[in-house]
């Protein structure tokens, strides 16, 4: 190595260790200003106490951060700080936080803040009892009940919260509600970004708002846009309908819900329900349209009625609902059924209309020959357009008209090839109290064919006719009686001698074979369907404890400066009664069935090292110590580390009886434990002891303390 390079090394070495030196100067907290410095050994032991002055309160900052104060109490050698009255903390132009105290770390960068703390960001304001704010990670904390308002959003309430800073996230827990002036939202899990105004929703929450309703157990929701999607068990509630979905879309500035997969709308008023796999429901227009397998219910007392279309709609207010089915319509109820292109039913007039097709050409085969039609009992019943009408009241079937072709085809009851036909250019149809079709009239240009029977249902003959009309009487499916006006021609003619091609009249065509037999029977000639794949949101992601490992840690050291300055303190006024409460294989401490390693690990102040305790197995542990005192208030503190599950515990000093135990389950980190016991005089020395060790127990052990603590 040359000179050049020689000095170019120093040269380097020198501007690192600047940069260090800096970089461990610039984590020291720095007093700016203080209008009056004291020193209280007794009370704060290597701390010095600022006070503000009339003119402007005391000012500290650390790395960027400034903060404000009445009175502060400056540990300079552990870089703490405790700052009291009307504490204001800044960082930067984005965080301002105000509270009554505040306790600050320069070492972990960690803050507490309780007494109406407010923190404040450009986005949203935090208000809480107490706070935690980790500038290292960027995130605050409240876990006793908090505020946020974003103006924008509305006001946020939880038990649990926590602010992702550099992200603007916030993750609520537990009684989570937000309300705004016009939705109020209820959560138990509920993640909100404070830049966009979204927010996710999980577990059982709703969304309610003066129109409407909605819970879901997952979801999203725009605070701002006031549109979002509800998943999982997802339910609107629009006063008088009730839509269900797989996943629903809502937009609450409309009043507009689209759904997908499994869909159930119900309308409460009129008792119907309509079910399908995509659904749109607009609340102000009182329609909704579904599609995919749709299927509209009216339910009624004894007998429900399914429509059944590639589309259904439904509009018009409560009272005067509207249903109308679009393409390859069916109808199904236990004692009447049909099919047609549409169906069209009003419930306020008891009114349903079947449809023909009047976008297929003339020549269409569906056009000319596959009218609309109706099942009843026995009886098949088709033409240009039927109208069948319910009493609404009674909800039972009371007329049936047939304008233009009408065809009533029943088959003879015992010949095989027999069918009773009636063909006019209208039909007029009766039903009984028993939704049985009672009277027929034919009305103009009727024709008609008749397998006439006598009363042992022997075949007399085939009438065949044309009249001007016919009126028909039915029992239980068949023809009772006929009677004709202006008959034109006809005759009775034996079957022997009727040709066979005369047995059907013009336009005669059969379609049992399409009847609905059921309400599955609505859906045979649909294609095979498949309920589309729905990604959604994901599922919810716990957040990772805030105290975690690492914070814990942190925290830990700051609880331990301060417990370990309030120890320094104490032992000033109160005499610990242990001897070597640092060395635990003294022989002033008695020992059983364990094992010590002396000097193993730093004790928690990081000055002076810690022993270690085994159990060996052979049965249960302790080490003790007798101390002379025989009654007054006692307080018994130790400081563990570790794994297994111990006792500490206050004892006579024969035996094993106990004043005061406690069970600890030991950490990883550094801990305080104590119990205090009052005793009286019973001629029993006190003694103290750490039992019930075990062959898995293996933990640190340091700074044992026995005081007796005043009356006051």
């Amino acid at each position: 190595m040359n000179k050049l390079q020689i000095l170019l090394f120093i040269l380097l070495l020198g501007f690192v260790s600047t940069i260090n030196i800096q970089a461990q100067t610039k984590k020291k907290i720095e007093i700016e200003y203080a209008g009056k410095l004291t020193i209280d050994e007794e009370n704060y032991p290597g701390a010095k106490i600022l006070t503000r002055d009339d003119s402007q309160q005391v000012q500290i900052s650390h790395q960027g951060t400034n903060m404000w104060c009445d009175k502060a109490i400056h540990y300079g050698k552990e870089n703490f700080i405790e700052a009291y009255g009307n504490v204001k903390l800044i960082q930067g132009d984005t965080i301002n936080m105000t509270s009554k105290y505040i306790e600050y770390s320069g070492i972990t960068e960690l803050a507490f803040a309780s007494g109406d703390v407010v923190l404040k960001d450009p986005n949203s304001t935090i208000s809480s009892d107490t706070l935690y704010f980790d500038r290292l990670k960027q995130q605050s904390f409240y876990k006793n009940g908090g505020t946020v308002v974003k103006d924008s959003s509305g006001t946020i309430t939880s038990k649990i919260g926590r602010y992702y800073m550099d992200i603007k996230k916030y993750q609520f827990v537990e009684d989570v509600v937000l309300v705004n002036d016009s939705t109020t939202i209820n959560s138990n899990f509920f993640d909100f970004y404070s830049d966009t105004g979204y927010a996710y929703l999980f577990g059982p929450s709703t969304i309610t708002t003066p129109e409407s309703k909605t819970y879901c157990e997952k979801g999203f929701y725009d605070t701002e846009k006031k549109v979002g999607y509800a998943l999982k068990k997802a339910k609107i509630n629009y006063d008088n309908r009730i839509i269900e979905g797989d996943s629903l879309y809502f937009d609450n500035n409309t009043s507009f819900a689209s759904a997908t997969n499994n869909i159930k709308v119900t309308d409460t008023i009129n008792n119907s329900i309509i079910k399908g796999h995509y659904a749109e429901v607009f609340k102000e227009k009182d329609s909704v349209f579904i599609t995919k397998r749709a299927l509209a219910i009216t339910i009624q007392e004894n007998d429900s009625i399914y429509i059944h279309a590639d589309k259904i709609m439904v509009t018009g207010k409560p009272d005067n609902r509207i249903i109308n089915a679009y393409y390859n319509a069916k109808i199904f109820k236990s004692d009447i059924s049909g099919k047609a292109d549409s169906i069209h039913s009003n419930q306020k007039t008891g009114i349903t209309k079947l449809i023909n097709i009047p976008r297929f050409s003339p020549g269409d085969k569906f056009s000319t020959k596959r009218k609309p039609i109706m099942w009843n009992f026995e009886n098949q019943m088709t033409g240009d357009t039927i109208h069948l009408i319910s009493n609404t009241e009674t909800e039972k079937i009371d007329s049936l008209l047939v304008f233009n072709n009408a065809f009533i085809i029943s088959k003879d009851t015992i010949s095989e090839k027999g069918y009773n036909q009636i063909y006019g250019m209208r039909l007029v149809g009766l039903f009984n109290e028993e939704n049985q079709l009672r009277q027929v009239n034919i009305i103009k240009n009727a024709e008609s064919i008749f397998y006439t029977r006598n009363d042992k249902q022997e075949l007399i003959g085939i009438d065949k006719a044309k009249s001007g009309s016919i009126s028909m009487l039915f029992a239980d499916g068949d023809i009772e009686e006929y009677t004709r006006f202006n008959q034109v021609d006809g005759d009775l003619y034996p079957e022997s001698k009727y040709p066979e091609k005369e047995k059907i009249l013009k336009g005669f065509d059969w379609r049992e074979e399409e009847r609905p037999l059921s309400v599955e029977d609505l859906f045979k000639d649909d294609p095979p369907f498949e309920l589309p794949t729905i990604k959604g949101l994901e599922d919810y992601v716990p957040q990772e404890a805030f105290f975690d490992d690492e914070m814990m840690e942190r925290l830990e050291s700051i609880k331990q400066n301060k417990l370990l300055r309030n120890t320094s303190q104490k032992n000033k006024i109160q005499r610990n009664l242990l001897k070597s409460n640092e060395d635990f294989n003294s022989i002033n401490w008695l020992k059983s069935n364990i094992t010590i390693k002396s000097n193993v690990t730093l004790s928690p102040n990081k000055k002076q090292t810690a022993d270690n305790i085994i159990g060996n197995g052979e049965k249960n542990g302790y080490i003790y110590q007798h101390v002379p005192n025989i009654k007054g208030n006692f307080k018994f503190s130790i400081w563990l580390k570790g794994s297994g599950i111990i006792k500490i515990g206050l004892q006579e000093h024969i035996g094993h009886s106990t004043y005061e135990f406690s069970e600890i389950k030991l950490t990883s980190m550094w801990k305080n434990y104590y119990i205090n016991c009052k005793k009286e005089e019973d001629g029993n020395r006190l003694k103290v002891a750490i039992f019930n060790i075990q062959s898995e127990d293996n933990f640190y052990i340091w700074g044992a303390e026995l005081i007796e603590v005043p009356e006051n």
